[in-house]
Parts: C-alpha cells; sequence; structure tokens
C-alpha cells in the first residue's frame, strides 16, 4: 500500500501507548458533554488542547478553568492553543498570550498550531519553544507540539516534544506516504489529526498511524463542512475538531483494549 515507504521500521516505542491528543474541542458552553466525556475512566488522553478565543481570551473564563481543572485532576496534560500562523504571526504577540494560558489555566504546554515545517523558519521556531519553556516553573516539564500538519524538516524533531505531521481528510491520510527520518525516532514524538474517516475505516486508519509511526492520534468523521459561526477560513480549520467524534465510544474501546497495537 502507498503509506507502506518507510525502508525501516520505526525506533522502538518507550512504552507509551496509542492514545488521543484532542486538538480543539468547542467551548465548554457549546460543548459540555464533549468535555465530560472526555473524563471517562479509562479513556486513553495524551493531552487535550484549550483554545479559549483563538488563544487564552481576554479575561479568565469560569467555564474553561473548570473544563481543564478536571482534566488536570484527572492526570491529564491540557495544552494551551497558541496560532503561530506558518511565521507571519509576531513573537511578541505569542509569549503574552502563552503567559496568560499559564497564569490563568495552568496549562501544562502548547500546541504551536499552523507552525512553519521550512528550514528557514528553524531558528525562529527554537527561540519560540525555547521561550515558552522558560515561561514554565520547571521547563523540563512543558509539552510542546509543533502544529506542522505535513512532515517537517527533520530538524524541527529537535526541538519540541512532539510533531503533528498529518493533519488532513482521509480521502489524503489513506494514500498518504511517511517521511523516512521519521522512522529513526519512537512513535509518541508523532500525532496524525485526520477528519472525514468514516466508520467502517477506523481500523484502517489505525494500522496506517501504527506504520507510520504515530502514537498520538485524533480521528473523527466529522468535516470542515460542518456548521461553525465563525469566518470561513477559520471554520475550515476547526469544524471538524470541534465535536468529538461520532464514534467516540467505538474509537476508546479500540484504543483502550490495544486494537491498534
Amino acid at each position: 500500500m502507498p503509506y507502506l515507504t518507510s525502508v525501516k521500521p520505526p525506533t522502538a516505542s518507550t512504552g507509551v501507548r496509542t492514545g488521543f491528543g484532542v486538538p480543539g474541542l468547542a467551548h465548554p458552553l457549546v460543548a459540555p458533554t464533549e468535555w465530560a466525556g472526555l473524563t471517562r475512566p479509562g479513556t486513553p488522553l495524551h493531552w487535550v488542547v484549550l483554545n479559549v478565543a483563538d488563544g487564552p481570551g481576554v479575561q479568565p473564563d469560569p467555564r474553561c478553568l473548570e473544563a481543564a481543572g478536571r482534566l488536570r485532576n484527572a492526570g491529564v496534560r491540557v495544552l494551551g492553543h497558541l496560532d503561530l500562523a506558518y511565521g507571519l504571526r509576531a513573537f511578541g504577540e505569542l509569549a503574552p498570550d502563552a503567559r496568560r494560558f499559564i497564569d490563568w489555566y495552568q496549562v501544562d504546554g502548547f500546541l504551536l498550531d499552523r507552525c512553519p515545517a521550512d528550514r528557514a523558519a528553524l531558528p525562529e521556531v527554537r527561540r519560540t519553544v525555547a521561550t515558552l519553556r522558560a515561561l514554565h516553573d520547571d521547563p523540563r516539564d512543558a509539552h510542546l507540539v509543533l502544529g506542522h500538519g505535513t512532515h517537517p524538516h527533520a530538524g524541527y524533531v529537535e526541538l519540541a516534544d512532539q510533531l503533528v505531521t498529518f493533519s488532513g481528510p482521509w480521502s489524503d491520510y489513506r494514500w498518504s506516504q511517511v517521511a523516512e527520518w521519521t522512522a529513526d525516532h519512537p512513535p509518541e514524538r508523532f500525532c496524525h489529526f485526520v477528519h472525514g474517516v468514516p466508520a467502517p475505516h477506523l481500523d484502517e486508519a489505525l494500522r496506517i498511524a501504527r506504520w507510520q509511526g504515530a502514537a498520538t492520534i485524533y480521528f473523527t468523521n466529522h468535516t470542515h463542512r460542518a456548521h461553525h459561526p465563525g469566518p470561513p477560513a477559520h471554520r475550515t480549520r476547526t469544524a471538524p475538531w470541534e465535536p468529538l467524534p461520532g464514534y467516540w465510544d467505538d474509537i476508546v474501546s479500540r484504543l483502550g483494549t490495544g486494537v491498534s497495537e
């Protein structure tokens, strides 16, 4: 199959099993059931992204405080959402947003959405990651995920804890190819976000993630055509991830029993 392109098996895992990285549920005010569903015992969550209002918002949000607190009390990492806009967003805008996420919601790290993927942007992303780590009381505890959405230059793997090397529709994912350099790193370094996955193809999607060496996943049947009140560009980026998948209980059960292994 086209996604079996690596010339050697992935580096052995350090023991982290396949689990979910939830890239951006809708606000708890409009999706209380979805947020409550994340704390179901046995749900294999690696982390959940908190995006209050395209970032931390302008003041602490009590519903987001409650939702983040429940997750952290359950031992789940909560990551703040920071949009790098593929390098177009000024560095000076990111640090204040990051500080508010930490001060208000005690986040455990950040998802750097729309992170540049080219070699030229490496120095600036390195500076950003170092600054974000330094904002935490112990920089070693900060979990940083670079949301490229595609395979970036191999140098990025040294900057962060995880890279999102695929984010897109099932129609592309099922024929996707993996960059050979990823085989030098364990699966827990990589994340795949896939929308529009039909329920009958869940097993196939899980196999692709395993074969390509991605231990953190988020698969959903929803697509970018889902209703969202925001502008078209924002709707396209966020709509698939805002509800839980229609087969949430099924995929939780599959991962919880190790079916994808």
